[in-house]
C-alpha cells in the first residue's frame, strides 16, 4: 500500500524524525492560507508547493515548485498544479491527476543525503542504506556508482546499534558542513535509528528519505518521504484505512482487494486465473517462456467458491488488453469440480468471447474435467501447465 508524502511525514513525526513544517491542501485557497501560516510561523515567505501523487520523479515533471513571491503567487501555482496530469518515469505515459498538494516551508540547505530502510531478503534482515548522492535517482547511482551506497544490516534483537550508526556518520563525513559538527552527527545517527524502528513497528515494505537534508544551521530533516506499507499487515493497522487514496489505486486492484482476491494488473494480453501465489508466478513465467505476456497476476486463494471464480473472471475481462484466459488450478484444499462449476457459470454469465484454456489437477479432477466437457462451451482442456501455456498462446495468435 502506497501513501502520500504528507501522510508519510505525519508518521515520521510520531517517531520524532525531524521534518519541515508543512500543510496538506485540497484547493488553491487552502494553499494560499497555508503559505500565510507558514510565513507567520517560520518568518520565511519562501515555500515549496508539492503535488501529491503515488509516484516518484515529481520534481523533474514540474510537480515540485519553490515559490518566493508570497501567498498570492502560491495560490497561482497551486491553481495550475491542481488538476494537471503529472507524467513521471513511474507513472507511465498516462500520468496521474493531481488532486492534493503539500505546502512546505522553504529551507536553506547545505547538503542532501539519501537514506532508506528495506528488507534484504538474501540475509533475512533489514538493511539501512545511505548515500552522499541525495536528491538523485538512486537507481542510477546504484547502477553507475554502487560503491557510493553504504549498507548496514540490522540485527532483529539489537536493532540498529550505535556503532553501526556512527560508522555511517563517519563514512559520509556527516557534520563537516555544519557549524556544530557533533550536533549534526548525533541527529543524523538518531534519525537512522528512529527510521529503523518506524519500519519495523509500522510494517513497512519501504522507508525512503530522499533527500535527507542538512540545513545551513546544521539540522537534519526529512525533506521528502516515501513509505510503502505491507498489505499483509493490514489487520494489525486498522488506521491504514484512513490513508487509502482510492484515486491513486488501480480500480480493478481495489475491487479485487474488496473481494478478497490478490490481483495485480500487468501489461500483457493473457489473463491468468490461478490458485496459490507460487503457482501464479510459475504460470506467468511459462507464458513468457512461450513468447507471450500475462495481463495480470491473480491468486484466487486455496478455498475459492464459484462466486469468487466468477468475480475473478470479471476482473480479468475488465481489461481491454485481454485476448485470452489461462486457468491453472491445482486442487489441494480447493476442489476441481467447484472450480469447474465456477468457470462454467462465469463463461455463461459474462458471455465469454475470448479463447479459454483450463488446466485442472488434484482433488476431484475427473469430476471437474467431466463438468467442463459436458458444458458444451468453448473451453479447451490442457493436460499440464506447459500444455496449457502452449495452447493459450497458440489460440491468441490464431485469433489475431
Amino acid at each position: 500500500m502506497k501513501i502520500h508524502e504528507y501522510q508519510a511525514k505525519q508518521i515520521l513525526a510520531r517517531y520524532r524524525v525531524p521534518i519541515p513544517r508543512g500543510i496538506p491542501c485540497m484547493t488553491a485557497e487552502e494553499a494560499q492560507s497555508a503559505a500565510q501560516r507558514l510565513a507567520a510561523d517560520t518568518g520565511n515567505a519562501t515555500v515549496v508547493v508539492k503535488a501529491q501523487i503515488h509516484a516518484g520523479g515529481r520534481g523533474k515533471a514540474g510537480g515540485v515548485q519553490v515559490v518566493t513571491g508570497g501567498p498570492e503567487q502560491v495560490r497561482e501555482v497551486a491553481s495550475r498544479m491542481l488538476g494537471m496530469r503529472l507524467v513521471t518515469r513511474q507513472t507511465g505515459p498516462e500520468g496521474h491527476l493531481v488532486r492534493r498538494l503539500y505546502v512546505e516551508q522553504g529551507l536553506a540547505i547545505a547538503r542532501e543525503l539519501y537514506a532508506a530502510i528495506v528488507l534484504d531478503r538474501r540475509v533475512g534482515r533489514l538493511a539501512v542504506m545511505v548515500s552522499a548522492q541525495g536528491g538523485m535517482d538512486i537507481e542510477e547511482v546504484a547502477q553507475s556508482h554502487p560503491e557510493q551506497i553504504l549498507t548496514r544490516h540490522v540485527d532483529p534483537l539489537l536493532g540498529l546499534t550505535d556503532f553501526q550508526a556512527r560508522q555511517l556518520v563517519f563514512a559520509l563525513d556527516v557534520g563537516a558542513e555544519s557549524p556544530d559538527r557533533k550536533h549534526t552527527a548525533v541527529q543524523f545517527a538518531e534519525t537512522l535509528r528512529r527510521l529503523a524502528t518506524l519500519y519495523e513497528q509500522q510494517d513497512c515494505s519501504l522507508c525512503e528519505i530522499n533527500p535527507l537534508v542538512i540545513t545551513k544551521r546544521g539540522d537534519v530533516l526529512a525533506l521528502d518521504a516515501k513509505l510503502n506499507l505491507d498489505d499483509n499487515a493490514t489487520r494489525r493497522h486498522p488506521e491504514w484505512a484512513d490513508l487509502l487514496d482510492a484515486h491513486e489505486e488501480d480500480p480493478v486492484e481495489l475491487e479485487a482487494r474488496k473481494a478478497g482476491l490478490s490481483y495485480v494488473s500487468l501489461d500483457g494480453n493473457i489473463g491468468c486465473l490461478v490458485n496459490g501465489a507460487g503457482l501464479a508466478m510459475a504460470t506467468m513465467d511459462i507464458i513468457k517462456h512461450h513468447g507471450a505476456s500475462p495481463a495480470n497476476f491473480l491468486d484466487v486463494g486455496g478455498g475459492a467458491s464459484k462466486e469468487a471464480v466468477t468475480k475473478a473472471f470479471s476482473l480479468i475481462l475488465s481489461s481491454p488488453k485481454v485476448k485470452g484466459i489461462f486457468v491453472n488450478i491445482f486442487g489441494g484444499i480447493m476442489r476441481c469440480d467447484v472450480i469447474a462449476e465456477g468457470i462454467i457459470e462465469a463463461t455463461r454469465q459474462l458471455d465469454l468471447r475470448v479463447p479459454l484454456v483450463v488446466r485442472l489437477a488434484g482433488t476431484n479432477v475427473d469430476q471437474g474435467r467431466e463438468l467442463l466437457r459436458r458444458s458444451a462451451l468453448r473451453i479447451e482442456p490442457a493436460e499440464d501447465m506447459g500444455d496449457g501455456a502452449r495452447k493459450i498462446v497458440a489460440a491468441i495468435r490464431a485469433s489475431n
